[in-house]
């Protein structure tokens, strides 16, 4: 996920900047991903800086030293593609990835363009599974 200095919660309305995705197939999308992400983590979605949606969060401890606070699950509804983070990394979760759909993936990125094409039942155990991971005590430590 993107550097936490620069990513921060904000008091910004979830609903209105779902509302302004112009893309109707990421608007779709995203509120498709604002209700597995509430249902899988129990909590409310939150504005991470600009363009982020993020549902609970952890701390973390990069191997520099440096620590900080990231969504736990979030997403963001870009403009070629829906990006669902996968805070515990991609290759953890490579036998669901299998069963997915059409997607592509980064080191902690889950790209995916049009949800309608992708098992849902299968993303929502991806972020669950990743979720669990990161909120887990330990993790990041």
């Amino acid at each position: 996920m993107a550097d936490s200095a620069k990513t921060l919660p904000t008091d910004a309305d979830v609903s209105a900047f779902v509302a302004a995705v112009k893309s109707p197939v990421r608007r779709r999308d995203a509120e498709t991903l604002l209700e597995i992400m509430g249902r899988v983590t129990g909590l409310p979605p939150v504005m991470w800086g600009p363009s982020i949606i993020g549902f609970g969060e952890y701390r973390i401890r990069y191997a520099s030293g440096r620590e900080g606070v990231m969504a736990a699950a979030g997403f963001s509804p870009r403009s070629t593609s829906s990006t669902v983070y996968l805070a515990d990394g991609c290759e953890r979760h490579a036998d669901l990835l299998a069963g997915l759909g059409p997607h592509t993936t980064g080191a902690s990125c889950l790209y995916l363009k049009d949800l309608s094409t992708v098992d849902l039942a299968v993303l929502e155990e991806l972020i669950a599974a990743s979720y669990a991971a990161v909120t887990a005590p330990g993790f990041g430590s």
